[in-house]
């Protein structure tokens, strides 16, 4: 009997294609990707729960199978001083959840994200300098963190008085053509007299923006 090496050849490419192709569709487990933050606040509420960091960006997985997230966090580095900001609130207006997993697909899954300091006592004073945020994710079945991205910004001592005024938050906005954040003040809004449910008492949301009012862990563990 005789083999046609062209035809063996032609099936073995075809199962080598196959098998490819199912590893990066179905098995391969992939990683997690973050998109550059176009917006970050720095967030601080006296007489409250204190400092908070605020971004949106879009978390997307690198296979077809997809990823879930844990659960994330933020490290804040500023000179020799580092502080985790480990309680997280992630979602959309009226859908948001504390210490909530997600479920990562490859097309990605863009909401807002909010760290706090954890219930532990821990104080941290927004004080001028330069400062990196460091986005961790912890996935299922992961023994170590993720490195999602690493965001270096600038607070000026006239930006970081305005964080001691109860009713004034700091932003940056990412500029792509000189490759840097732009940091600005912005006013909350005065307290609304009723409030309709826990969360909005807690949030206000205007065009995307962090929620004006900050976050009360307290309140979002009931």
């Amino acid at each position: 009997m005789t083999v046609d090496p062209i035809s063996v050849s032609l099936s073995l490419a075809s199962f080598v294609l196959a098998a490819t192709t199912a590893w990066l569709t179905l098995l391969r487990p992939g990683t997690l990707k973050m998109v550059r933050p176009s917006l970050v606040a720095f967030l601080d509420q006296a007489g409250v729960d204190g400092p908070k960091i605020w971004f949106r960006s879009l978390i997307y997985s690198t296979s077809r199978r997809g990823n879930v997230l844990e659960s994330m966090f933020v490290r804040v580095r500023r000179g020799e001083t580092q502080q985790n900001f480990s309680f997280w609130v992630c979602g959309e207006r009226g859908e948001l959840a504390s210490g909530c997993g997600l479920y990562v697909e490859h097309t990605g899954i863009a909401l807002n994200h909010h760290f706090v300091l954890p219930k532990d006592g821990s104080r941290f004073d927004f004080v001028p300098g330069d400062y990196v945020i460091e986005v961790f994710a912890s996935l299922v079945n992961s023994r170590s963190p993720l490195l999602l991205a690493r965001i270096a910004l600038h607070l000026t001592e006239e930006h970081a008085k305005a964080l001691k005024n109860p009713n004034e938050n700091v932003y940056f906005d990412w500029w792509p053509d000189s490759g840097r954040y732009n940091a600005h003040v912005v006013r909350r809004r005065p307290p609304p007299n009723e409030l309709p449910d826990a969360l909005a008492e807690l949030f206000e949301q205007k065009a995307g923006r962090p929620f004006e009012q900050g976050v009360s862990a307290g309140k979002l563990d009931q």
